[in-house]
This record gives structure tokens, C-alpha cells and sequence, in this order.
């Protein structure tokens, strides 16, 4: 696993006995990217391995400094201002052995006590209004697990390693900070490789504990800001889709008067590389994680081939080990007796429409490696 930290001994103190009781019993490693600190963090954590920058770097280019040194198959990337709840590490390594080309499995997170919960950790593309931001963190449903989301949080996630070195490690140009677990979740998906959300891998996040030491609120709002636009000109493949996101992004940006932001938009087009074509439809993976779908693991049976039921809504029951995908009027937990008999259930709120709804037929198919139904409805 690979902490950032720059100047942050009195929190790495706090967090690493945690740590390191979640982690007995599995083989692993703790990296320690120090990254510019001058409060004596390279020498005072002897149980961990600590790569040392004299000077600051970004977010990731200092996470990228502790990921090449890691020598297992799964890196976790874990802030150092994240408290992990007992089971932490197994829970987000169990979707790796249920989820096919599973690329990243992100913590559900919570804030100390009477602190407003502003992250989930089930991080969707949605926004309510023209002036949102368009990312956000919807609550979970009690019984949901390993729902899709479009992005794990750089500060709680465990990632494959090969594929993450696939897409060249977390990319650099997002300075100094944000957007750039977006841009990865994002890449990921565009190859066909899933991010789900992991339930019962529990952080306490004391947030901005260290960001807040350097940066005014005004400057991390701006940082945000400029890196979602450096976000949609680097990752978003789809002309059209790219034309409608930037559109929006700029019409918000002109509602909040955020002059520094749209002088940026100005040019940030001609700053960052086109990206690859996606082998996964972008519609598809955006109406799939735009905070309409949720699953529900039932009983699955070992040893015994999935039969998908696409349905417009919830059958009471089903045969043992069927996996259901249906329409519903909200997100919530399915019945018992449903729950009792499936292996799986996906709900697919009524308001996602079709393009949701399709999109996690496909998705479940994919996961379950099977046919999906030749009479799946809806429209082409």
C-alpha cells in the first residue's frame, strides 16, 4: 500500500497501528511517499518502507513515486489522514474474486462525529442543479455491495496493479491535487475494466488535514475547478459527449462567475492529449454509474452456471441462483424472499431509463459470464 504524506507524522501515528492489525495475515507492505516533509517522518515509522522527496510534489506525482516500488499485484492508496475500521483490506480484496477485469475497489467513507458526511465513498456523475458540481457521493442503501461507481477515491481504493500501470500510473498533469482519481476510474472503464464500491471496507476520513495546511478553501475550490476541465479535455473520447459535458461545465462556471476557471477553459483544450478510443461504450459506463443502478448480493451457488433474468420489475421469487436485473420505482433493499433465492440483484431506478437499465444488463452479463437475454427489453 502507498501513503502520500508532507508533514503528516502526528496523523501517519494515528493511522498506522490500524493498519497494520487489518493487515495480519495478508502479505503486503506499507510505502510511505514522503513527500517534502520536514517534521521527521522519514525516520520515525521503522515498520514501513519510506520513499523521500526533498522538495513537494503533486498528489500523484507522489503516489506514482510510491507505486513503482510496490512489488504486489493489488496497490492500495490510502491518505494519510484515513482511520480504516477492522476487516478493511480483506473487504476491498473480495471484489477481485467476484468482479471479471475488475480494475479498482473503493472504501466506503465516513467523517468523526458531528461532521457533515460530504464523501460516501459511492462516487456517481450526477448533479441536481446547473450550479453543482457534476461529480457527487450518493448515501448507500442498506444491503448494497459492490454497486458500480464511476471512480474509486484515491485516498481509500485498492487497485489491480498491472492495470493501473497499464494507463501509465495516475496521471500527472492534475496540479496539485484532485480530479485525478476521476480521470483514473474513468480511464478504467473506457478499457473495460469496472470499479465497484466495497461496503464493508470502513475509513473515518479526517478531511483536508492536509490540504487545508497549504491551500484556502477559495484555492482548492479553483483547483477542483480547473482540473475537472483538465479532466474532460484528456479523458472524454466522444465528440459529442464531450461538447455536452464542456458546455455544461462552462455554463456552471459562468452561474458560480468563477472568472479564474473560465479563463483557463480557454485554452485547456490545447494543454492535454487526446485519449485513446474506448473499447467500452462512454454512454454505456455513464448510464451504468450515474447513481440509478445498485446491487444487492443474494446466494450464490458455487460450481453452478448463472442464468440472467432481465425483468421490468422485481419477481417475488426466482430459482436458486438466478441473477436479476429490474426496474424499480427507488433504490432499496430487495425482499427477503428475493434475497433469499437470487444470487444477485440489480435495481435499476425507474428515473435511469433504458440506457441504465441496458447498461447493467450488460455489465451483470459480463460479471456473470452469461448470454444476455435474447428478448431484453426495451429499445435497440
Amino acid at each position: 500500500m502507498v501513503i502520500p504524506s508532507r508533514n503528516g507524522k502526528a496523523l501517519l501515528a494515528a493511522a498506522l497501528p490500524g493498519i497494520e492489525r487489518d493487515l495480519a495475515g495478508i502479505p503486503s507492505e506499507i510505502l510511505i511517499a514522503d513527500n517534502g516533509s520536514t517534521d521527521g517522518t522519514a525516520s520515525s515509522f521503522p515498520q514501513a518502507t519510506v520513499d523521500v522527496s526533498a522538495q513537494p510534489l503533486s498528489f500523484a506525482r507522489a503516489v506514482n513515486r510510491g507505486i513503482v516500488r510496490s512489488r504486489y499485484s493489488r496497490v492500495c492508496l490510502l491518505n494519510n489522514d484515513m482511520l480504516v475500521e477492522p476487516g478493511f483490506f480483506r473487504a476491498l480484496l473480495e471484489p477481485f474474486g467476484r468482479v471479471p477485469d475488475l480494475f479498482c475497489s473503493t472504501a466506503q467513507i465516513f467523517f468523526p462525529p458531528g461532521v457533515r458526511r460530504e464523501e460516501t465513498g459511492k462516487a456517481v456523475m450526477a448533479r441536481d442543479a446547473p450550479t453543482d458540481f457534476p461529480l457527487r457521493c450518493d448515501l448507500p442503501i442498506a444491503g448494497e455491495d459492490h454497486s458500480y461507481v464511476l471512480y474509486g477515491s484515491g485516498g481509500c481504493s485498492l487497485f489491480d496493479a498491472a492495470k493501473l500501470w497499464a494507463l501509465g500510473g495516475v496521471e500527472e498533469m492534475y496540479e496539485p491535487a484532485y480530479v485525478e482519481d476521476l480521470d483514473l476510474g474513468y480511464r478504467g472503464w473506457a478499457r473495460g475494466w469496472p470499479t465497484v464500491f466495497a461496503a464493508g471496507a470502513r475509513v473515518e476520513h479526517r478531511h483536508r488535514a492536509t490540504t487545508s495546511r497549504y491551500y484556502t478553501e477559495e484555492q482548492l475550490a479553483q483547483i477542483l475547478e480547473v482540473n475537472y476541465l483538465r479532466f474532460l479535455a484528456g479523458a472524454v473520447r466522444s465528440p459529442d459527449l464531450f461538447a455536452r459535458l464542456w458546455r455544461e461545465a462552462i455554463e456552471r462556471l459562468r452561474l458560480l462567475e468563477a472568472q479564474d476557471a473560465l479563463r483557463f477553459a480557454c485554452r485547456a483544450p490545447l494543454l492535454v492529449p487526446r485519449p485513446v478510443n474506448p473499447a467500452l461504450n462512454e454512454g454505456e459506463f455513464l448510464a451504468l454509474t450515474h447513481g440509478d443502478v445498485a446491487v444487492f448480493p443474494g446466494r450464490a451457488i458455487a460450481g453452478e452456471p448463472a442464468v440472467l433474468i432481465a425483468s421490468l420489475e422485481a419477481p417475488p421469487r426466482v430459482s436458486k441462483g438466478a441473477v436479476v436485473v429490474c426496474f424499480c420505482s427507488r433504490l432499496e433493499i430487495p425482499s427477503a424472499g428475493l434475497l433469499d433465492s437470487a444470487a444477485e440483484i440489480v435495481l435499476v431506478k425507474s428515473s435511469g431509463g433504458w440506457p441504465a437499465y441496458r447498461a447493467a444488463v450488460h455489465q451483470t452479463a459480463r460479471k456473470w459470464r452469461a448470454p444476455v437475454p435474447a428478448d431484453l427489453p426495451g429499445p435497440g
